[in-house]
């Protein structure tokens, strides 16, 4: 389950990946009409949550006896982005371990890159005493994404 990592400069937008597009909102821009920063990573947990779904899976689940807190996350800005821009993020399984999953995230603007964001999850699971522990990625999980986003 064990993959080596690829530096940023070699994630490809044209490379396959699980795409997901969305408009930008008013209410996510400020007075100049720019998104702010903090928007990127709502949109990265976005296409996140869309890929998983897109494999028959979800990130959360009532009950569940496992979850999948952020353990990193950044984003590198190339071109912002303005009120009604519609988006397209390409979301990939960049790296794996036995107990993380590490994400790139390409965001474009028709032609325009808009830039790269990276997020990693660990697998854990809840003690009795409120603390969470990590724990190995389920069978079949990292299989299922990657054939959501096309990296099969």
């Amino acid at each position: 389950m064990m993959t080596v990592e690829r530096p940023a400069e070699q994630v490809d937008p044209a490379e396959p990946g699980f795409r997901y597009t969305r408009k930008v909102f008013f209410y996510e821009t400020d007075l100049a009409g720019v998104v702010h920063f903090s928007c990127y990573f709502r949109y990265l947990e976005e296409a996140e949550h869309a890929l998983w779904r897109a494999a028959g899976l979800t990130v959360d689940r009532a009950g569940a006896s496992i979850g999948y807190p952020r353990v990193s996350a950044s984003f590198d800005y190339k071109s912002p982005l303005f009120f009604e821009d519609e988006l397209t993020i390409v979301a990939r399984v960049h790296a794996v371990t036995q107990r993380t999953i590490k994400y790139s995230f390409v965001f474009t603007r028709g032609e325009t890159a808009i830039g790269i964001g990276w997020l990693t999850t660990a697998c854990a699971t809840r003690q009795e005493d409120g603390s969470m522990r990590s724990v190995e990625v389920p069978p079949g999980v990292v299989a299922s994404l990657r054939a959501a986003a096309g990296q099969a």
